[in-house]
C-alpha cells in the first residue's frame, strides 16, 4: 500500500500527466456513455441537412450526408479507443510471449525468434500494419490483429533483454534444482519481474496505436463506411475543406487531443520508472 502512495505522489507531482489523465478519463467516459450523450444518430442520413455548418440544432455542424458531426465523433471514440487498448493488449501477449521464451530457451531457438522480431522491427509500424491489413482486408477485428501484430516486435525486444539476465539468477538454478519445468519457472519467476517494463510500454503505445488506426482508416483499410471512426472521418471531408473545413478539421481535433492525452500521461509513468527523475 505504501509503494503504491508513493507511485501515485510521484505521478500526481507531474501537472501535465495529471491533466493527461483527466482528459484520457473523460475521453473513456464520452466513448461510455456515448449512446446517452449523442444527440443523433451517427448513421442516419438526413439530405435537407447536408453541410449544416456549426452551431444551433447541430453543433458540430453536418456531413454531405446530413448526418450529425458531434455524434459521430463520439461514437468514433469508442472504434478508436477499442482498436487502441485491444491491439496493444495482443501485441504485448503475443510479443512478450516470444520474447520470454527466446530468452529463457536460447540456443537456435531464440536465434531464430529473434531474427523473425529484427524483421519485425525494420519495418515502420504503420507500415507493417499496412501490409497485413491489405492481406487481412477492413474490419474492426482485423484492424486490431494487424496492429497488434505490428506492436508485437517490440514488445519482444523489450522482453528479451530482462529475461536474458533473470535466466542467470540463483533463484532460477534453484527452481530448476527441484524440478520445477520451464512453464512453471517462467510463469512464476520471469514474468512477474519483467511485467511491470512492460506494462508500462505499453500505456505508452496506446497512443501510437490509435495513431496507426486513424491513418489505416484514412486510406479506407479500418472499419468500413457507414461506421464512423476518426480517420475515416478526416477522408471523407478532404474533398471539402474550402466548403466545409469542420468535416475533417473536427475528428481530427478529436484524434490529436487523444493522442496528446496519453502522450502526457507518458510523460508521468516515465518519471514513475525513472530513477534519476525520481531523485
Amino acid at each position: 500500500m505504501g509503494e503504491n502512495r508513493k507511485i501515485w505522489r510521484t505521478f500526481r507531482k507531474n501537472k501535465i500527466a495529471v491533466a493527461g489523465l483527466v482528459l484520457t478519463l473523460i475521453i473513456g467516459l464520452i466513448a461510455l456513455l456515448a449512446p446517452m450523450i449523442s444527440p443523433y444518430s451517427p448513421v442516419k442520413q438526413d439530405v435537407l441537412n447536408q453541410y449544416d455548418t456549426p452551431g444551433g440544432k447541430h453543433f458540430f455542424g453536418t456531413d454531405n450526408y446530413g448526418r450529425d458531426i458531434l455524434s459521430r465523433i463520439i461514437w468514433a471514440s469508442r472504434i478508436s479507443l477499442l482498436v487502441g487498448f485491444f491491439s496493444v493488449l495482443f501485441g504485448m501477449v503475443v510479443g512478450s510471449i516470444a520474447g520470454v521464451v527466446a530468452g529463457y530457451v536460447g540456443g537456435w531457438g531464440e536465434g531464430v525468434l529473434m531474427r523473425i522480431v529484427d524483421i519485425g522491427l525494420s519495418f515502420p509500424t504503420l507500415v507493417l500494419g499496412l501490409v497485413i491489413m491489405a492481406v487481412l482486408g477492413s474490419g474492426l477485428d482485423k484492424l486490431v490483429i494487424a496492429i497488434g501484430v505490428a506492436m508485437a516486435p517490440r514488445f519482444a525486444r523489450i522482453a528479451h533483454g530482462p529475461t536474458l539476465s533473470i535466466r542467470e539468477e540463483s533463484y532460477i538454478e534453484a527452481a530448476k534444482a527441484i524440478g520445477a519445468s520451464p512453464v512453471r519457472i517462467l510463469g512464476r519467476h520471469v514474468v512477474p519481474n519483467i511485467l511491470g517494463e512492460i506494462i508500462v510500454m505499453a500505456t505508452l503505445w496506446v497512443a501510437t496505436a490509435i495513431r496507426i488506426e486513424a491513418n489505416l482508416s484514412f486510406i479506407g483499410l479500418g472499419v468500413s463506411p457507414p461506421t464512423p471512426s476518426w480517420g475515416n472521418m478526416v477522408r471523407a471531408g478532404v474533398n471539402h475543406l474550402i466548403m466545409a473545413p469542420w468535416l475533417s478539421l473536427l475528428p481530427g481535433a478529436a484524434i490529436l487531443i487523444t493522442v496528446l492525452s496519453f502522450n502526457m500521461i507518458g510523460d508521468g509513468v516515465r518519471d514513475i520508472t525513472d530513477p534519476k527523475l525520481q531523485s
